[in-house]
C-alpha cells in the first residue's frame, strides 16, 4: 500500500515536471534565457533522480521542489520581465514593473530551507534547532547572493543576451531586493512549514 502510494505521487511529479518542461520549451520568448532559468531545475531533477532509492526525501520538500522547477520554467517561456499575469497585476495596481522575478527570489529562500533542514536534521549534523535554523538561514542568504554572481558572470560573458536572464526592469536595488526576499522566504519557511516537516520527518523515520 504505502510502495503503491510512493509510485502514484512519483508518477504524478514526474509527469507535471515533464508536462511543464515541455510548454516551456515550445516557443519560448528567448531561448537563451530559457536554457539558464530551466538548467537549475533539470540538474535537481537528476540529482533527485539518483538519489530516490538512497535518500529518499519527505512529500513536502518534494512537492515545494516541483513548485519551484515550475516557477523556473514559467520563467524560463517568458521571461521573468513579461510573464503575462504579473503583467496584468503591474497593470491593474499601477506597478513600476513585473514582479514574477521577486515570487522566484522568495522560492529561491523558501524552498532551500526546508532542503537544507531536512538534510541537516536527517544527518545528525547539527542537533540543536536554535543554531540549525540560524544556520539554515544563512545558507539561503549565501546560496541567494551566490547566484546573484553567476547572473553577474553571466552578464560579462554573454553581454546584451543576458538582459532577460537578469531581468532587473532598470531597477537599481534588484540584486539587493532579491536578496532581501531570499532571507525573507527562508524563514517564512522555516516558521511555517517547520511543524509540518518534522511529522513528515518521524513518519519517514519510523516506515
Amino acid at each position: 500500500m504505502i510502495n503503491s502510494l510512493l509510485n502514484t505521487r512519483s508518477f504524478a511529479w514526474i509527469g507535471i515536471f515533464l508536462g511543464v518542461l515541455v510548454w516551456s520549451a515550445i516557443n519560448p520568448k528567448d531561448q537563451f534565457t530559457w536554457f539558464l532559468e530551466v538548467l537549475p531545475a533539470l540538474i535537481g531533477a537528476v540529482v533527485l533522480l539518483a538519489t530516490r532509492l538512497s535518500f529518499r526525501l519527505t512529500p513536502l520538500v518534494y512537492l515545494l521542489i516541483l513548485i519551484h522547477c515550475v516557477i523556473l520554467m514559467v520563467g524560463g517561456h517568458y521571461t521573468y520581465a513579461e510573464v503575462p499575469l504579473f503583467d496584468w497585476i503591474r497593470d491593474s495596481f499601477d506597478l513600476e514593473r513585473n514582479n514574477y522575478d521577486k515570487v522566484g527570489h522568495f522560492a529561491q529562500g523558501f524552498v532551500p530551507a526546508l532542503i537544507a533542514r531536512e538534510l541537516l536534521i536527517r544527518k545528525e549534523i547539527i542537533p540543536k534547532a536554535t543554531w540549525r535554523n540560524f544556520l539554515i538561514v544563512c545558507f539561503c542568504l549565501a546560496f541567494s547572493a551566490f547566484y546573484e554572481l553567476i547572473e553577474w558572470w553571466v552578464a560579462i560573458a554573454s553581454g546584451e543576451s543576458a538582459e532577460a536572464f537578469l531581468g532587473t526592469q532598470g531597477y537599481v536595488w534588484d540584486t539587493q531586493s532579491d536578496m532581501g526576499l531570499a532571507l525573507l522566504g527562508a524563514i517564512m519557511g522555516l516558521i511555517c512549514l517547520s511543524r509540518l516537516h518534522q511529522r513528515q520527518l518521524d513518519q519517514l523515520q519510523q516506515s
